[in-house]
């Protein structure tokens, strides 16, 4: 059962018109058109992804995991496609230190039983030296694999807060599609949801109407402290970590940030 206002032009401090649900069902429809033109040219887009050719590699390059030093190869698991995230990483930094963003995007892959059912394996690499890179997967607990890529070159190692689909046949490897900024975001669900409600992500960059709350920059999901304050201040971490309470305060960060 819906509300029917008093007056249907009533309006909220910083909230959608108030209306009847007949007139939002119109809007709401209206809306729906541009909403499947985008789908469409997001499926032409994933159409031309598929299309784009590929770079071979030797895939013997030896990685670092929990097994120790392993071929690249391992990193598919017998199937013949795998998708990577590169995470950045600040050698000697805590784990509060570590990369804000990279903890959001590899927060969001820590399940990849839908990718193995389509024959695609997942795996996070990291230039970090394996003891740090250990000690924090064990802390975080995540459960996929990762693995320490240091010193080597692209397309396993090089730069990072990528993410990367490789192709496999037979012993060979191939490098078929990468992207950063936010060309990651299709592994991050929470900004998906997030876009579908009223105030969005709030962040100060977003279309918003006039009197909407301002929004800030991006450290809601960078760092905050115990109470959800966005703040690069000694008891800030990454949001997920607060589910893990026994890291001590900062002392040092792998960088230097502010929040507003």
């Amino acid at each position: 059962m819906t509300t029917i206002p008093a007056d249907p032009a009533t309006t909220l401090p910083g909230r959608p018109p108030v209306v009847d649900l007949a007139t939002w069902q119109a809007a709401r429809d209206e809306l729906l058109v541009r909403e499947k033109a985008h789908t469409r040219e997001g499926d032409a887009l994933a159409a031309a992804r598929r299309r784009l050719p590929m770079v071979e590699f030797d895939g013997t390059v030896q990685v670092v995991g929990a097994d120790g030093p392993v071929p690249f190869l391992d990193l598919f698991q017998g199937r013949d496609e795998l998708v990577v995230y590169k995470h950045m990483w600040w050698d000697g930094a805590p784990h509060q230190g570590q990369c804000e963003g990279c903890t959001m995007m590899a927060w969001h892959l820590k399940d990849a039983v839908y990718l193995n059912a389509r024959g695609v394996s997942a795996a996070i690499v990291t230039t970090g030296r394996w003891d740090e890179v250990a000690s924090y997967v064990a802390f975080m607990g995540y459960t996929q694999p990762w693995y320490s890529v240091r010193d080597l070159d692209e397309p396993v190692g090089g730069a990072m807060g990528y993410l990367t689909c490789f192709l496999r046949d037979g012993d060979r490897v191939f490098l078929t599609y990468s992207t950063t900024g936010r060309g990651n975001e299709p592994a991050n669900g929470s900004f998906a949801l997030l876009d579908r409600t009223p105030y969005g992500r709030g962040e100060a960059w977003e279309d918003k109407p006039e009197g909407w709350p301002e929004g800030s920059h991006a450290c809601w999901y960078w760092r905050s402290d115990a109470d959800g304050n966005a703040t690069w201040g000694p008891t800030s971490r990454p949001v997920p970590q607060w589910t893990r309470p026994a890291a001590p305060p900062v002392e040092t960060l792998g960088r230097q940030g502010h929040c507003h």
